[in-house]
């Protein structure tokens, strides 16, 4: 089914919101979502640098409101 969204005349705000949503829904299924092999090799050195304490971590809610400051224009950064 062919989608068309008026994406010239969206936000920036408006186009990441769309993707929240549709990733949303993809992410219900992921035994539906094929992963290559590469993948397991990043996730196994992000794990070691996890381990390691080289990592900083933000839960999702923070992130998230982060990058929504980021493309508003309010983040003190």
């Amino acid at each position: 089914m062919p989608v068309e969204l008026p994406l010239e005349k969206m936000t920036l705000a408006d186009k990441l919101e769309a993707m929240e949503l549709l990733w949303a829904d993809i992410s219900k299924r992921p035994g539906d979502l094929p992963s290559p092999d590469w993948h397991k090799d990043i996730l196994d050195e992000r794990r070691r640098r996890a381990d390691a304490g080289e990592l900083k971590f933000l839960d999702w809610d923070s992130a998230i409101a982060d990058l929504r400051k980021e493309v508003r224009g309010d983040s003190d950064t």
